[in-house]
């Protein structure tokens, strides 16, 4: 059991990303390798869900694209993840937001919920 903390320890990135939870609007800049060039693409979305437990945490992202849904599963661990940004904070009673997925147009929209600073 020791070897397998100590190699995740390793792997590990150290970022401090900000806490986030289902139903937040957040921009993933993730970097992407094409060839010998490397860039960096705002991935923005609905979280819908998140599992997993310390660093072999992961989260899903769901963006609408040409009215096409796209999700994508991004590590927290990622050393491909350059930031996170979160834009709103989703007021949502339920940790997995798969009904999501049937729903389209303003019936998709989740409340904001504001935090007082």
């Amino acid at each position: 059991m020791d070897l397998i903390k100590i190699a995740e320890e390793a792997f590990a990135t150290g970022k401090q990303h900000p806490d986030f939870s289902a139903g937040d609007t957040i921009t993933v800049s993730y970097r992407i390798k094409e060839g010998n060039k490397e860039r960096i693409q705002q991935y923005r979305g609905v979280v819908i869900k998140i599992a997993g437990e310390g660093n072999k945490k992961r989260f899903t992202v769901r963006k609408m694209s040409d009215n096409i849904g796209v999700e994508r599963i991004f590590p927290i661990e990622s050393p491909f993840i350059d930031s996170i940004v979160v834009n709103k904070f989703g007021k949502v009673r339920r940790a997995k937001l798969y009904y999501l997925r049937k729903l389209t147009g303003k019936k998709a929209r989740i409340k904001e919920r504001f935090i007082k600073q």
